[in-house]
């Protein structure tokens, strides 16, 4: 386990797993082999054992508890404005083809009591995020995990990613964008929504 960075009440840990990473290097050791190249030349003989600390580094945030990241800084506060955290860059894995999809995703809640940190819901999309996934199973599992844990008057998460299986294989699509969206509480009422929408949407001077 190498642990690389420790922040207040909440540790962050890259984990490569021995037993897996032996595993998975063999396995890659043999796709090569099988898509006909020699996994043995100078160029490729570490490429295994590169791909396998890659893919756990992907994928570890199905060792990550996206609720416990709030409630690590989770305080209470008399504050029911809305709180955004737009731009949150995203990096996930499509789970049908294995190919990335990248993009940002636009989090707001409003406060019923009690407010997180701000990066916290950053580490909530990035827990989500590190996963095989599909877009849409993705908003929605951000916008429930800060509903049950804050319990806030509503949530709103928007994400907007391009898909490289549909730029590099099948459609070949390259400028294509896939929008998602979740709304809980008082982001379904129309000019809710729309403050919301208005804020991502708008650029800093």
């Amino acid at each position: 386990m190498n642990k690389r960075k420790e922040m207040l009440g909440y540790e962050r840990i890259d984990t490569f797993a021995p037993d897996k990473l032996e595993k998975l290097e063999y396995h890659y050791h043999e796709i090569l082999k099988l898509i006909g190249e020699d996994p043995e030349r100078e160029g490729l003989q570490k490429t295994p054992y590169r791909v396998a600390k890659s893919i756990q580094f992907l994928t570890q945030g199905y060792d990550h508890n996206p609720k416990e990241i709030l409630l690590s800084a989770k305080f209470k506060e008399d504050y029911r404005e809305m709180v955004i955290v737009k731009d949150i860059e995203i990096f996930s894995m499509c789970e049908h083809h294995m190919i990335p999809f990248i993009g940002k995703a636009h989090v707001a809640y409003i406060p019923n009591g009690y407010i997180t940190g701000l990066s916290k819901i950053a580490r909530v999309v990035e827990a989500y995020a590190r996963r095989l996934q599909v877009q849409e199973r993705l908003t929605t599992q951000i916008k429930e995990a800060i509903q049950s844990t804050l319990n806030p008057l509503g949530v709103a998460v928007v994400i907007e990613a391009k898909h490289l299986c549909m730029a590099m294989r099948g459609v070949q699509k390259q400028s294509s964008v896939t929008t998602t969206s979740d709304f809980t509480g008082a982001f379904e009422r129309i000019e809710t929504r729309n403050e919301f929408i208005n804020l991502i949407s708008a650029k800093l001077s």
